[in-house]
């Protein structure tokens, strides 16, 4: 581990957190249910995991995270919660972000050039971590538009089934990164994924 891994161990800890809540009141309800904080979490996490991307140079992992960033604050918004938070909180999710990618393509040592020719991964490896985290990340477009769609924050049977398929395109390349703290969290959001397409399925 570096010495960023600290912030990858918070995030994993949130997005775990929100998957782990998910999964058990979808256990007691005996189908699966959507938790408003399932948002919360969802937008904290990606926040810490997006500058661990950056600190490590790792483009495939922040584009993961920047996509799926503001989708997650559009749930909240359908949710009516995204108003509760003050104004100038609400500016600073949006600053943030965008302050650091606006920096780090522009800086000499963070420019767009060596986030996508990292010495430290072999291209091929680069190119399956962009490819796992757009597949990845296409769980999150296929909720958003059906939350628009049917004005509800919920996580439909799609994008358990995306989300299996990309979880485990993007075991792969963090196995090959030997990334120990995003392979076991991967390893568990395959186990979860699979046991929400089951009661989908039991549901039906």
């Amino acid at each position: 581990m570096d010495k960023y891994s600290i912030l990858a161990i918070i995030a994993q800890l949130l997005f775990g957190a929100r998957m782990y809540s998910q999964w058990i009141l979808s256990e007691k309800k005996k189908k699966s249910v959507t938790p408003l904080f399932f948002w919360w979490l969802s937008l904290s996490g990606s926040f810490l995991l997006f500058i661990y991307g950056y600190l490590r140079v790792d483009f495939a992992l922040m584009l993961g995270q920047v996509l799926t960033y503001f989708i997650y604050i559009r749930n909240l918004q359908i949710q009516d919660q995204w108003k509760r938070i003050p104004r100038w909180s609400r500016l600073l999710f949006f600053l943030i972000p965008l302050t650091i990618l606006t920096y780090g393509f522009s800086h000499d040592d963070y420019g767009i050039d060596t986030l996508l020719d990292n010495p430290d991964i072999e291209q091929w490896l680069l190119i399956l971590g962009v490819i796992a985290q757009i597949v990845f990340t296409l769980r999150f477009v296929y909720q958003w538009i059906y939350a628009e769609e049917n004005k509800e924050a919920v996580l439909p049977l799609g994008f358990w089934i995306i989300s299996l398929l990309g979880g485990l395109m993007t075991l792969t390349y963090f196995v090959f990164r030997q990334d120990v703290v995003l392979i076991i969290s991967n390893v568990m959001g395959a186990i979860i994924y699979t046991r929400n397409i089951m009661l989908y399925r039991k549901k039906v």
